[in-house]
């Protein structure tokens, strides 16, 4: 059987906001590297599936943020692939206090296999019929959910980002990392400094790379409970590549 992928971790000064917590974003970072480190531990790592020029991509992600970790706390981070449904793999992320086992972060991913020449979706058998790879266990029970701007409103338009050297990872494309920082970023900071986000969903559209502009459309309403919610999509000649919901 094989095993979670476990690690410690100390949060450094470079991972929190101005009130020294842990920014969304970061633990994005964490996620992705755990990710990257477990498909290695399972043999469905970056190099090994190089060799047949494929790829992961990360397709949707919902994550409940129960409560954000501080500068210099010591959290664990654990990460596990979780089974196949057609064209998707799932797998889930959960973030513990090290030392009291409290739960702070939970999170549920889908993820696709592309060709990385064609950027076309590629069958996968080598994980598909490999059940002893996979841990039967749900952090979030729900796969993380499709989303879209609601009906009947015409969300702002807040502003339009050339895609540039920062902005790209090693698939030499955005990623869900840098879709949450523009996000944050678009979000009024009255909201981002007195409020704690409690949850987040993303959905990957369409591929941003290098040299695209992405206009950055923006709609913000009630939710329950005294909550805000805000819908951020960018969109690329009119197209949607990205659209991400934040629950404060």
């Amino acid at each position: 059987m094989v095993e979670k992928y476990n690690a410690v971790k100390r949060i450094p000064s470079f991972d929190v906001d101005m009130s020294s917590t842990l920014k969304p974003s970061s633990f994005l970072n964490y996620a992705q590297e755990a990710a990257n480190i477990h498909a290695d531990c399972i043999g469905v790592g970056f190099d090994s599936m190089h060799v047949t020029r494929k790829g992961w991509v990360l397709a949707r992600m919902h994550v409940k943020f129960h409560r954000l970790p501080k500068w210099r706390d010591i959290i664990n981070v654990q990460s596990w692939h979780k089974g196949v449904a057609g064209f998707q793999f799932f797998r889930d992320f959960v973030v513990f206090d090290n030392e009291s086992r409290e739960q702070l972060i939970s999170a549920t991913t889908s993820w696709l296999v592309i060709d990385i020449d064609t950027r076309r979706l590629s069958k996968f058998p080598e994980l598909v019929e490999s059940e002893d790879k996979c841990i039967k266990e749900d952090v979030i029970a729900e796969q993380a959910p499709k989303i879209s701007m609601p009906k009947e409103i015409t969300p702002e338009c807040i502003a339009v980002r050339d895609v540039t050297y920062s902005d790209l990872d090693m698939m030499g494309h955005v990623n869900n990392v840098k879709y949450t920082e523009w996000s944050m970023n678009a979000i009024e900071l009255e909201v981002t400094t007195t409020r704690c986000l409690k949850e987040l969903v993303i959905n990957f559209n369409n591929e941003v790379k290098p040299g695209d502009k992405v206009e950055l459309y923006r709609h913000k309403e009630e939710g329950e409970n005294g909550a805000i919610v805000y819908f951020i999509e960018g969109r690329v000649g009119g197209k949607s590549s990205f659209i991400e919901k934040l629950v404060f």
